[in-house]
């Protein structure tokens, strides 16, 4: 998918994850397009509520790239125009936040 990583992938250190991207195989290919660690944040149990350390950055994040309609379905035809509208979607995040 990408021949180079770009110099902000570079310095990633952690990568923090859903449960949903467990596995060697993921973290290997992290490790070897960036050099950062994957870190999972998962839930101990499914029906108690219990209040996860770093779980809720994964949450949040998803609840903000959901208030971008084009976001709400996969749609595009090329995966790169997906990944552009992701990084937009989280840039007007941060100019409202300043």
């Amino acid at each position: 998918m990408f021949s180079q990583p770009s110099l902000h992938l570079l310095s990633l250190k952690k990568v923090l994850c859903d449960g949903g991207y467990t596995g060697e195989e993921f973290a290997a290919k992290i490790k070897a397009l960036t050099g950062a660690e994957v870190e999972i944040a998962k839930r101990p149990e499914l029906h108690k509520f219990v209040v996860m350390p770093k779980r809720w950055v994964v949450e949040r994040t998803f609840g903000w790239l959901d208030k971008c309609r084009r976001l709400w379905k996969n749609c595009e035809r090329f995966i790169v125009n997906t990944l552009n509208m992701v990084k937009l979607a989280l840039l007007s995040v941060l100019l409202k936040r300043f």
